[in-house]
């Protein structure tokens, strides 16, 4: 059995907790009525354009309209976190997936872009309130971030809508909401 099978939730467990305690949560991948904010990074653009297909793809097969979904385009991973909290600040969408590529170098440089991007966007959601979501690849090679962003299930900007929409679904149950 691979370590990802292990880590996984197996098939029904959440059912199980359901049985077992006064409540129990999930959100919907219903993305039907819902807007959606997308900041895009340029840098590695090949890469992130990958990943906006496959957000783009699963937003559909949610029932997200395409005319309910905004894409900005960032210089960098950097710039991901301010993108976002203006998006949330806006009050216009009701999910932002932060989509970029991150390729280790020979320099420390990507330490710092990766970790930051990561800590800003989980700041703008924390202080806002709005599901932002972290669709940035943090690879060793290209080929690598290649093998993430395929057009398939696998792709993480289609997870990160996956994931965007079930947060957005999940706050708005009761008795979170």
């Amino acid at each position: 059995m691979a370590g990802s099978d292990l880590s996984a939730l197996p098939e029904g467990a959440a059912d199980e907790v359901a049985a077992q305690v006064g409540a129990s949560l999930q959100g919907a991948h219903d993305g039907t009525g819902l807007r959606v904010g997308i900041a895009c990074a340029r840098f590695n653009g090949g890469v992130t354009l990958r990943l906006l297909g496959g957000a783009l793809e699963a937003l559909d097969e949610m029932g997200t309209d395409r005319r309910d979904v905004t894409v900005a385009w960032v210089p960098g991973a950097f710039e991901l976190p301010l993108a976002a909290r203006a998006f949330a600040n806006a009050g216009r969408v009701d999910a932002v997936l932060c989509l970029g590529a991150v390729i280790r170098g020979e320099t420390g440089h990507y330490d710092f872009v990766a970790g930051e991007s990561a800590s800003g966007i989980q700041r703008v959601q924390l202080s806002t309130g709005v599901p932002v979501v972290f669709g940035v690849l943090t690879t060793d090679t290209l080929d690598q971030a290649l093998v993430r962003s395929e057009p398939d299930e696998t792709n993480k900007g289609r997870e990160a809508a996956l994931t965007g929409i079930e947060m957005v679904r999940l706050l708005r149950t009761r008795p979170l909401s």
